[in-house]
């Protein structure tokens, strides 16, 4: 198509996807004037007032109105413009149709649902960037208000937050969903609140909720420990130079938290807790599975691994004895230390 050629009236309708009568009705109506005439008075158009037609369809599929189509067509705008315009409809209409799909599988994998639920279902995934923030926000709020733990812990996890990209998964509106009904329910803010207080408030939680703890946790002592699994990937013997350089960095970091030093017995004490770790995760699981209060994996930790399914840094892996144990002979000291 030229910029500058005109086109008649059958060639316009069938360009923009409308009919010819549909064509003549926005004529008429003064929404979509016509370029010019020809000499037997016959209308044409050109690529501008067709691309208009192409917008005046898609906004008439999303039921918007002929006062709000003329409003948004008026002022001149460029051919460029236009496009633009169409584009983020259209997009916002696939967005819809993603959150709508989103919850016709969710209802239908819950074996039905109310209209309701349905309604409650559309609203959470159809939430702007600027909504989600604040329910995130309301929810720790609630949860951090005169809780009794370390100065900072509640904001740390405050920043662990879901962020839905622009085009989510089907998987990841589901996460969200779930999320989002969380974090508006009172006696899940309740179950994370106890646990929280439960857990961290004792001497032993206070530690390990301090800043230094969490700083080493989630950043310092983190990236090292990417450094190790990276070497252990790469089929690195856990004795090698390499590994052993890596490996006591991170002890000392680690043990420097107490300010004690690196010594043989500390590194044999933190080899066999991590050839013990299989069998004190188990039975951390079965004391969970029989205790009455609340647990990790229904509070904090359910929390975490949805904002991980949301952002798509995956759930957390389950046990590696395999890693565990090339982490015990990396740890171990030396032979006659």
């Amino acid at each position: 198509m030229s910029e500058h050629e005109l086109y008649p009236i059958g060639d316009a309708a069938r360009r923009s996807g409308l009919s010819v009568s549909a064509v003549r009705f926005y004529a008429d109506a003064g929404i979509i004037t016509p370029t010019d005439r020809n000499g037997t008075g016959h209308r044409l158009y050109d690529i501008g007032a067709i691309a208009r037609l192409e917008l005046v369809r898609t906004l008439r599929e999303l039921d918007t109105d002929l006062d709000e189509i003329r409003r948004l067509l008026e002022g001149g705008t460029t051919l460029h413009e236009l496009l633009t315009t169409h584009l983020a409809i259209v997009e916002r209409q696939e967005h819809t149709l993603r959150a709508r799909r989103a919850v016709l599988r969710t209802l239908i994998e819950q074996g039905g649902g109310t209209a309701a639920q349905a309604d409650l279902m559309h609203r959470l995934v159809s939430m702007t960037d600027e909504e989600r923030e604040q329910t995130v926000d309301d929810f720790w709020n609630g949860v951090g208000e005169g809780l009794d733990v370390p100065e900072g812990f509640v904001d740390r996890l405050r920043a662990m937050r879901p962020v839905l990209p622009a085009e989510p998964t089907a998987d990841q509106l589901k996460a969200w969903i779930e999320l989002a009904d969380l974090l508006r329910d009172p006696g899940f803010r309740t179950a994370v609140r106890d646990y929280l207080r439960l857990t961290y408030s004792t001497d032993i939680g206070r530690t390990v909720a301090s800043p230094d703890f969490q700083e080493f946790v989630h950043e310092s002592g983190s990236a090292i420990m990417k450094e190790v699994m990276a070497l252990r990937r790469e089929g690195e013997p856990p004795r090698s130079p390499r590994a052993q350089e890596a490996v006591v960095r991170f002890m000392e970091a680690a043990n420097g938290l107490s300010g004690t030093p690196l010594t043989a017995q500390v590194r044999d004490r933190m080899a066999d807790g991590f050839r013990r770790l299989v069998d004190i995760e188990r039975m951390i699981a079965e004391e969970d599975a029989a205790s009455e209060g609340p647990v990790y994996d229904d509070t904090q930790g359910r929390y975490l691994a949805l904002v991980a399914r949301i952002n798509g840094t995956g759930e957390e892996q389950d046990s590696d004895p395999l890693l565990y144990s090339w982490l015990a002979d990396a740890m171990a000291a030396p032979a006659g230390g």
